[in-house]
């Protein structure tokens, strides 16, 4: 592991301290990408979910990009993370300076897939009276609007519109549960809207909805041969799941019963070689009980996904989520939060993913950012579990699979210097 630096010395001067931050900035420099690495970045930036990764071939896939209105007095409050790396720039354009660094092509970068798991301001964006208009295509720019208005993006994937209800219908639009969201979701849907038309038009932009089962609608797109163990499977979607073998698919979801944006989240499950990665949203599989829900999202996917190597907490591991089951059909070595509130995760998940009662061996935990406020409910728990309690988290799985490692990225300063590397094998179970 790569410790954290903080070396005491005597500085002759302002110049010397400069040069030595310097010299250690540039030994800590992430090693590029190169061909056969499957990279998966978690970028934090303190106002949502956004993930970016590089297939062996350098083709690129952003999972969600939230960017949560400030207009909101909570989001600024303890109880939920701070901007980082600090409010030069919104959320959105942070993402894009991330994916410029680390991309192979720089700023001459395209984003092949996107896929939006679900239409939650952390997850996508949300309007309010800051947020600036695009001039072009006349949409205001918020989350992945305005990052496929930086960074051109070819094919843009979501859930669509039209299930359970349809959201472009007037009467649909007119229920109260939409109309008095105080986040907008509506509202940025119909900015959402006006981008793809304007993109699709304009740049060329690709729309299509998930497709359950699939396993070639996100995939290699510049050397389709060279890689032939890595693939992407399309799990779930608007309730539907897909079975563990074949094409048939089953969906707890019935038209016209809209009961909120989470448990229709889109998942998936990357394989390379004997390596297994799972993430999928904020699916929950707690009852109002708070025991697990038999008929939850997380029990009827959880033997679909199977066993991973690395696995995102569903609902950033807030108590809605991570039911025992689940927990012990994954089994993961490496566990990661994409947090951003105190509740991230909730005392009763932290428990249960390390519990070895569920599985058996060790696991390690990373967040994205891990509140004081939580750290003062739970305890020494915490620092007991987690590896890392803030930074963007990457992952690195190297050619064929076998082995990967975790690089924890400081996520206070634009070098994104690496902070902690840890090394792990695959489980080669798939």
């Amino acid at each position: 592991m790569i410790k954290k630096f903080g070396l005491k010395i005597s500085l002759l001067s302002v110049g010397l301290l400069s040069i030595f931050n310097f010299i250690v900035g540039q030994d800590n420099a992430l090693p590029p990408w190169q061909e056969g690495y499957l990279d998966i970045h978690h970028i934090s930036t303190g106002r949502g979910n956004a993930s970016f990764i590089l297939f062996p071939d350098e083709t690129s896939l952003v999972i969600d990009c939230g960017d949560m209105s400030e207009t909101h007095p909570l989001i600024l409050s303890e109880r939920n993370a701070p901007a980082v790396p600090d409010h030069s720039k919104t959320p959105a354009q942070w993402v894009a300076d991330y994916i410029w660094q680390f991309h192979p092509e720089k700023k001459n970068a395209t984003i092949d897939f996107a896929l939006i798991t679900h239409y939650h301001d952390d997850h996508f964006g949300e309007i309010d009276s800051l947020k600036e208009r695009c001039p072009e295509g006349d949409y205001l720019l918020t989350g992945i609007t305005e990052l496929g208005s930086i960074i051109p993006i070819k094919t843009l994937i979501d859930r669509g519109c039209d299930f359970p209800i349809n959201f472009k219908d007037e009467e649909v639009q007119k229920r109260a549960q939409l109309i008095k969201d105080p986040y907008s979701m509506l509202g940025t849907l119909q900015e959402y809207w006006k981008f793809i038309d304007y993109q699709s038009e304009a740049n060329g932009l690709s729309y299509e909805k998930f497709k359950v089962g699939s396993t070639q609608q996100i995939k290699l797109a510049h050397n389709t041969g060279q890689f032939p163990s890595f693939i992407v499977k399309n799990l779930f979607v608007n309730g539907e799941i897909c079975s563990d073998t074949g094409s048939k698919t089953y969906c707890l979801v019935k038209q016209g019963e809209y009961h909120g944006e989470n448990e229709l989240s889109a998942g998936i499950r990357i394989s390379y070689g004997g390596f297994n990665y799972y993430t999928g949203g904020d699916i929950g599989g707690i009852d109002q009980h708070g025991q697990n829900d038999p008929n939850s999202m997380e029990t009827k996917a959880a033997p679909v996904i199977g066993p991973v190597d690395v696995a995102t907490m569903n609902h950033h591991g807030n108590r809605s989520s991570m039911n025992t089951y689940f927990i012990s059909c994954l089994r993961p070595r490496v566990w990661i939060g994409q947090s951003w509130s105190s509740d991230h995760p909730g005392m009763d998940v932290l428990r249960r993913v390390t519990s070895t009662y569920l599985y058996p061996g060790e696991r390690d935990l990373f967040a994205t950012a891990m509140l004081k406020a939580n750290k003062l409910v739970i305890g020494d728990l915490i620092d007991k579990s987690y590896q890392s309690e803030s930074g963007h988290i990457l992952v690195r799985v190297y050619p064929g699979g076998g082995n990967y490692s975790v690089f924890i990225l400081n996520d206070e300063t634009t070098d994104r210097e690496v902070k902690a590397k840890f090394d792990y094998s695959s489980k080669s179970i798939h």
